[in-house]
């Protein structure tokens, strides 16, 4: 597969697969990502997600499709940070820059990119003495070195405690407004519903659902869920008596209800609680999630999915 440059600017994956032996690590793969926006592939762990990434790359050769990135030079305008980044023990993240920056006629100043990144306490601190979150950073700050146009973030926040993972996923948010492409490879469902302007679910090597994540939501079919705290316990009859309810639960002065109408369901259990006498001490409403959507387009849970079957 040669690499074309396509005039719009954009990534367009067409039809891309990769087998390893029996195993269909990516089947038919086919998406689009345009400047300015965040492309999410949300899939559990061995969906197939990084394979995409590598062929993308040119890490890996595909059995068949094709890649077409805007320019006329498909690396120089990538950037990349992959789950399996490393460098040097005793090297400093001032000296990594520069070093990758000696590779590119144009590249971004490493004093620059040190300050962007927010590594300037560590930036002449050996590598080995950074936290995780500070490794990821510096991989970030590597990954601009080219000024890319289009950037690949594999994973970027796994493995990292919560501040890490909030201060990073910041600083890919702030990506948008650069003007860049970026494809972001999570198993985190929040993230990808926080992060991303469009998203393609992935499973077994085939997307199986796309679109924004309101959309992808909006479209399931999964009930919402209202929790409610009373001061005594809800009356069985009212939840009964309730229209659109379509299952619910009563355990002393906790309630929960599934609905398809959670809006309709608040209202008239508000009134009903009143007219009862009974006080409202807390509610809750979860609407469909991500998670959701994957149980429908693949007929099994998220927590069910382990290592899948593909890299």
């Amino acid at each position: 597969m040669n690499p074309q440059a396509d005039p719009g600017g954009r990534l367009c994956v067409r039809n891309l697969s990769k087998r390893y032996g029996a195993v269909e690590a990516a089947s038919g793969v086919s998406f689009e990502v345009d400047p300015g926006e965040i492309f999410g592939l949300l899939g559990p762990n061995g969906a197939g997600k990084t394979t995409v990434l590598e062929c993308i790359l040119g890490l890996r050769r595909p059995d068949s499709g094709e890649v077409l990135i805007g320019g006329s030079d498909r690396r120089a305008g990538v950037g990349a940070l992959m789950q399996s980044g490393g460098l040097q023990d005793k090297v400093t993240p001032r000296e990594a820059l520069g070093l990758f920056a000696s590779f590119y006629p144009d590249a971004a100043a490493p004093a620059d990119l040190i300050e962007r990144f927010g590594i300037g306490e560590k930036a002449d601190e050996p590598f080995d003495s950074l936290s995780a979150g500070q490794r990821q950073r510096l991989f970030l700050a590597i990954a601009f070195v080219n000024n890319p146009s289009l950037l690949i973030l594999d994973e970027p926040t796994a493995g990292l405690d919560a501040n890490a993972r909030r201060s990073l996923s910041s600083l890919v948010a702030g990506l948008r407004e650069s003007g860049r492409a970026v494809i972001l490879s999570t198993h985190d469902m929040e993230e990808a519903e926080r992060l991303c302007d469009r998203i393609a679910i992935i499973d077994h090597g085939r997307i199986v659902a796309s679109g924004s994540p309101a959309v992808l939501v909006a479209a399931s079919r999964a009930p919402s869920r209202v929790d409610v705290r009373t001061e005594r316990p809800l009356s069985e009859a009212l939840a009964r008596a309730i229209p659109g309810v379509t299952g619910f639960g009563v355990a002393g002065n906790a309630c929960w209800v599934e609905t398809r109408d959670a809006g309709g369901v608040v209202t008239a259990l508000v009134r009903g609680l009143g007219a009862e006498g009974n006080a409202l001490l807390e509610i809750r409403v979860r609407r469909p999630s991500l998670e959701d959507v994957f149980v429908e387009v693949t007929g099994r849970r998220w927590s069910e999915e382990g290592e899948g079957t593909g890299p």
